[in-house]
């Protein structure tokens, strides 16, 4: 079958409302329920624009994963997704764009209907096209880690600045990253079916946690679509596989986890055969390298030029040395 591209999988996984909102709720608003599924409306999340400072021009093209608005009392806010597979050093950074950015592109709308509207405005409101009482709608950002191995990477822009003088970090404007890591995804309480089982199910492959699955999962079948997700986070192309001939029906998860824990076993066995053969011949190399000092030193070989012909340390030419001498 075609190669599925996991950006496009985890796309199409969070543009359902339900999803979403579930994601929102528990790792923003610590399980209360904020974003409702209903309110959700899908926008552009094209976010590139211009940029222009006196003489400076530059277009930034930037486009984010999935973006969403809600209505949130009389307004709105945007709540958008960022899927990382592996650790980003510079993530902070790229999300406090993406943020700015969106910032930039309404208040580039504002002041272009203020302006078009041909209303009177103070000096100051002329300035920047916006009036005294303009807003902007906030934006808030998730960043979803699927990776195997822990995030090791800033947590906010401050943890990617050199040490600084307490007196510069007390007036530095730090950026911090909402992040949430599939791997340690069991302390959050997700509302939404679907998103507890990916991450539940990802969490406990990562952990090798097969007994679990077995425990929790062994007697339901669960979409296949999802499987596609939990192989792609995972990076098994068995379970995708498995999941992909159902199109779009059912899978039951521990047979296809008994198959993929059995060819685990399989390539631990080889890799163990093969590492075998590896000492096997570095141990028979020595050996031989070793009988060579032997016979070196039995010829009164000085020690300093057996250790720049075979490359081997001086303590054990020292210790072969004794042996001979035995």
């Amino acid at each position: 079958m075609e190669k599925l591209k996991p950006d496009v999988v985890l796309k199409d996984f969070w543009r359902d409302n339900e999803r979403f909102a579930s994601l929102f709720n528990a790792v923003v608003f610590q399980g209360k329920e904020v974003i409702h599924p209903e309110s959700l409306r899908e926008v552009d999340t094209e976010v590139s624009n211009v940029i222009e400072l006196k003489e400076y021009r530059e277009t930034l093209e930037k486009s984010r994963d999935v973006v969403k608005k809600t209505a949130y009392g009389v307004d709105f806010v945007i709540l958008g997704i960022e899927s990382q597979m592996k650790t980003h050093y510079a993530m902070p950074l790229r999300v406090m764009l993406y943020d700015a950015l969106g910032y930039w592109k309404e208040y580039q709308e504002i002041s272009r209907s203020n302006r078009k509207a041909g209303d009177k405005m103070t000096v100051e409101e002329f300035l920047s096209a916006l009036r005294k009482d303009d807003r902007l709608h906030p934006i808030i950002s998730v960043v979803v880690y699927y990776g195997e191995d822990p995030w090791d990477g800033p947590l906010s822009l401050k943890d990617m600045i050199v040490d600084m003088p307490d007196e510069i970090a007390d007036v530095f404007s730090d950026y911090r990253m909402n992040l949430t890591q599939v791997r340690e995804s069991s302390k959050y309480d997700f509302s939404n079916e679907d998103v507890r089982t990916v991450f539940e199910i990802s969490e406990c492959i990562f952990a090798e946690k097969f007994d679990e699955i077995q425990k929790k999962y062994g007697n339901r079948d669960i979409k296949a679509e999802l499987a596609i997700v939990i192989g792609t986070i995972t990076e098994s192309t068995h379970i995708i596989n498995q999941a992909a001939e159902q199109k779009g029906g059912f899978i039951n998860m521990c047979s296809a986890l008994e198959k993929l824990e059995k060819r685990g076993i399989e390539q631990g066995i080889q890799r163990g055969i093969e590492r075998g053969i590896e000492q096997g011949i570095e141990q028979g190399i020595k050996q031989e390298r070793k009988e060579i000092i032997v016979q070196m030193l039995r010829k009164g070989m000085d020690q300093g030029l057996i250790k720049e012909i075979t490359g081997v340390d001086e303590a054990t030419i020292e210790e072969l040395r004794k042996e001979t001498l035995m």
